[in-house]
């Protein structure tokens, strides 16, 4: 039987969904995660306390366990993994993406580099220090406004904000900063501040092995994403876009990827697509859709995309990288930061018609925080239709329903963290 070591940060989302994939390929699991979870006493010795903070002391000690479990993959949920995964696999010569191009993906100016020298379609872009916000204002008057000012090293748009003036990028700054220390980032990191470019966004999901991406799907987003914050909240597949935009969009992600240099494992690519223009690369990941979306993506012949994953890690062929149906989720607005008092309605949000899922995330009591501060989702409604517009009308339907109460906190000032 293959053995796979699956890294589960504690804050994860997505550990049931890895063991029962595992379970369903017949895969023998090892865990490990940076805090004993609800299954680690199950897993026994099958289960590894590492310091994910330490990439290079985490994989020494998968490394150190191998004559013990003979692994054949190693595979990261969440970007807190990801180099572990890369360095341990690396070290072990199992299928893996190169080091170099998984820190790539952790960092939004190293990957703005790379996709320049490569011809990549992306914004216009200046790295400036968050050490002097200043600079952001001298930088949105040098590329042209409106900009988007972000962290190099936060995701799900955590930190990023537009502003339509210099004086907003300077603000911007202030507050991109402060949300990235409070992060964990080196005070005073390295900031991007990019053109912004209108249109919608999509979203492509796919699996590369030995550099081959295979193509999941593509996602619309089907709500404008024009800020002054990027909260994203319906992903709706298939796309409405047309055969030649879709081989366009694939292309561009192509082009993306190997820019980085990204051989092994999943991807998550953010795009705009501007009237009339190539498709514009915002942003690459080397991990799945991410929080509970993958939920949404039941395979043909009921695999699920962490099946795919675990399979491509492995080196099988099957499943096969092809959805069932049209589906899609809604990642549940926080209107504003405080208390969560309760998400209400939910009953009536789960007997819409097509909508198969509800899940809030987040416990009642416990503090939330909309963007640009906010660190995880409150929770998710989950769809499956014969056709992608009753997907949408039916995740429209319950978020209509759905009543979202908060104990609002003190406003957030520019260049603080609530």
């Amino acid at each position: 039987m293959e053995t796979a070591l699956i890294i589960l940060p504690a804050g994860t989302y997505r550990a049931a969904e890895y063991l029962q994939a595992a379970r369903r390929l017949g895969v023998d699991v090892v865990t490990a995660s940076d805090a004993p979870q609800a299954f680690s006493r199950k897993m026994g010795d099958h289960f590894l306390r590492l310091p994910l903070e330490d990439p290079v002391e985490s994989a020494r000690l998968i490394v150190a366990h191998d004559d013990r479990l003979h692994l054949d993959a190693v595979v990261a949920v969440d970007d807190q993994g990801l180099l572990v995964a890369s360095l341990a696999a690396e070290a072990l010569s199992l299928r893996h993406s190169p080091p170099a191009a998984v820190r790539m993906t952790r960092d939004k100016a190293s990957m703005r580099l790379a996709f320049s020298l490569a011809g990549v379609s992306q914004p216009r872009f200046l790295v400036v220090s968050g050490k002097n916000p200043e600079t952001a204002g001298e930088a949105a008057g040098e590329l042209g406004l409106p900009v988007v000012v972000k962290p190099v090293g936060l995701s799900g748009s955590r930190g990023v904000i537009r502003a339509d003036s210099p004086l907003e990028a300077v603000a911007a700054a202030r507050r991109a900063s402060a949300i990235a220390e409070a992060a964990g980032e080196p005070a005073g990191s390295s900031l991007l501040v990019e053109s912004f470019v209108p249109g919608p966004e999509i979203a492509l999901e796919g699996v590369l092995s030995e550099a081959n991406l295979e193509v999941v799907t593509i996602f619309d987003k089907p709500e404008p994403l024009e800020g002054p914050y990027f909260e994203e909240t319906y992903y709706v597949t298939p796309s409405r876009l047309g055969a030649r935009a879709a081989r366009e969009v694939i292309e561009e992600v192509r082009r993306a990827v190997g820019a980085i240099g990204l051989r092994e494992g999943p991807v998550h690519a953010e795009l705009r697509l501007p009237d009339g223009g190539r498709p514009v690369v915002i942003e690459v990941a080397a991990r799945t859709i991410g929080g509970r979306c993958s939920k949404a993506l039941l395979l043909a012949k009921g695999a699920s995309l962490e099946e795919l994953i675990l399979a491509r890690a492995l080196g099988r062929k099957e499943p096969a990288a092809a959805l069932a149906g049209p589906a899609g989720v809604l990642m549940i607005p926080i209107p504003l930061s405080g208390r969560l008092l309760g998400v209400h309605h939910q009953d009536e949000a789960r007997a819409v018609r097509n909508v198969t899922g509800v899940e809030v995330t987040v416990p009642r009591g416990q503090p939330v925080r909309a963007l640009p501060e906010a660190d995880r989702y409150l929770g998710f409604v989950f769809a499956a239709a014969p056709t992608r517009q009753e997907v949408e009308a039916a995740l429209r339907e319950a978020n209509d329903l759905l009543q979202v109460e908060i104990a609002p906190s003190d406003p957030v000032r520019p260049g603080t963290v609530a």
